[in-house]
C-alpha cells in the first residue's frame, strides 16, 4: 500500500513508459510471464522511483491479475494506456499492443522534446540579447557621457534619450523586480492549482488547438493514437473514441473527431471520413485507403503516425531556425546602433584635436 499511495498520480515521463513498454514486450515475445519479467525488471532497477512504480504493480500480477490491471493498480499510468493494454487482451494482441504502446509514447516524447527545445532556445537568446542592450545603457552609456562631458561635448540626442532610460530602469530595478516576480509567482500558483491550469490549458486549446502548429501536433498524436488502438485490435469506432479522448481537448479538434465518427456511421470509408473531417491530408487518406484495402490499415496508420511526428519535427525546426537568426540579428542591430551612436562623435571629436 505504501507503493501505491507513492506512485498514484505520479507523473511518468514518456520516455520511461516507452522502455517499460518494450522491456515487457522483450520478455513476453520470450515467453516469460508478466510477474516474472516484473521481477527481472525490478532486480535490475536501481532507480528509487522506477522500483515503486514495478513495485505498485507486483500485487495485482501475483493474484494472477493481466499485466493492463497491473497497470491501473498503480495508479500512475495514462488511462488510455490501460485501455490500449486491456483490448490487447481480449483480442490477443498483447504484443502488438506493447509494441504499439512504444512507438506511441516514443514519438510524444520526441515531439515534447522539439517543443521544449523550441522555446527554450529564442528564450534564452531574448534573455542573453536583454541582458547586453540593459548593459550597455545601464553601464556603458553613462561612461561614454562622462568622457564627451570632459571633452566639451554632448551625446547624441538619441543616445541620451537611451541613457536616461537606463537611469530609470537602474532606479526602479527593485520595483521591477518585484513586480516581474509577482507576475511569475502568481503564474506559477496558478499553473499548480489543477482547476486553474485546465481552464488556462482549455482556453490555449480552444484558441489555437486547430492552428498551425499546435494543429499539426493533435493531427499527428491523433494518428499515433488511433494506429495503436487498431494494431490492439479494437474495431474502427472503439479506436476512434480512445484516440479522440487522447488528441482532443478543444472544441475545434473535437469537432472535427465528431464529424469523422458521423462519417463513418453513415457509411463512409475510414480514410474518406478522415479527409473529409480535415483530420488527414489527401496524401495520408490515399495511404491509409491503400492499407486498409490490402488489410493492413494498422501498418498505414502506423507509417502515417511516423511520418506526421516528423513532420511536426521539422516544422518546430523550421521554426528556430528563423527565430534563432532574427534574435541575433536584431541583437547586433541594437548594439550597433548604440555603440555607433556615441564613437562616431567621439571620433569626430578626437580627429578635430588632433
Amino acid at each position: 500500500m505504501e507503493y501505491n499511495e507513492r506512485t498514484k498520480n505520479k507523473h511518468l515521463s514518456n520516455s520511461y513508459i516507452s522502455m517499460l513498454c518494450t522491456e515487457f514486450k522483450m520478455l513476453y515475445n520470450a515467453g516469460i510471464a508478466p510477474y516474472d519479467s516484473l521481477m527481472l525488471m525490478f532486480d535490475d532497477e536501481h532507480d528509487e522511483d522506477g522500483q515503486a512504480v514495478l513495485k505498485a504493480m507486483l500485487p495485482a500480477l501475483e493474484d494472477g491479475k493481466p499485466l493492463s490491471a497491473a497497470f491501473q493498480q498503480a495508479g500512475c499510468f495514462p488511462r488510455y494506456m490501460v485501455s490500449m493494454m486491456e483490448a490487447g487482451e481480449q483480442t490477443g494482441h498483447i504484443s502488438e499492443s506493447l509494441l504499439a504502446l512504444s512507438k506511441h509514447y516514443d514519438r510524444q516524447e520526441r515531439i515534447a522534446v522539439s517543443l521544449r527545445n523550441a522555446v527554450l532556445y529564442p528564450v534564452m537568446l531574448l534573455t542573453l540579447m536583454l541582458a547586453v542592450v540593459a548593459l550597455l545603457i545601464i553601464q556603458v552609456l553613462p561612461m561614454f557621457n562622462e568622457v564627451h562631458l570632459r571633452l566639451g561635448s554632448r551625446l547624441p540626442p538619441f543616445a541620451e534619450r537611451l541613457m536616461e532610460f537606463g537611469s530609470w530602469v537602474s532606479g526602479a530595478s527593485i520595483v521591477i523586480a518585484i513586480v516581474v516576480g509577482t507576475i511569475l509567482c502568481a503564474a506559477f500558483i496558478l499553473w499548480l492549482i489543477p482547476q486553474s491550469r485546465v481552464l488556462i490549458s482549455g482556453w490555449f486549446r480552444d484558441t489555437w488547438g486547430d492552428k498551425g502548429l499546435l494543429g499539426d501536433i493533435a493531427s499527428s498524436r491523433f494518428a499515433s493514437a488511433l494506429a495503436m488502438g487498431v494494431a490492439s485490435g479494437l474495431d474502427t469506432e472503439k479506436a476512434l473514441e480512445l484516440a479522440s479522448s487522447v488528441s482532443g481537448g478543444s472544441k475545434s479538434v473535437d469537432n472535427k473527431h465528431r464529424r469523422c465518427m458521423e462519417l463513418i456511421r453513415a457509411g463512409g470509408t475510414l480514410s474518406d471520413s478522415m479527409f473529409e473531417a480535415g483530420i488527414f491530408s489527401a496524401r495520408n487518406s490515399r495511404m491509409l485507403s491503400i492499407g486498409t484495402r490490402s488489410g493492413m490499415a494498422d501498418s498505414a496508420l502506423s507509417e502515417i503516425a511516423e511520418r506526421s511526428g516528423l513532420a511536426v519535427q521539422d516544422e518546430i525546426d523550421k521554426l528556430i531556425g528563423k527565430v534563432e537568426p532574427t534574435l541575433v540579428i536584431i541583437s547586433s542591430v541594437l548594439t550597433g546602433v548604440i555603440l555607433l551612436s556615441v564613437m562616431l562623435p567621439l571620433m569626430g571629436i578626437m580627429t578635430a584635436l588632433g
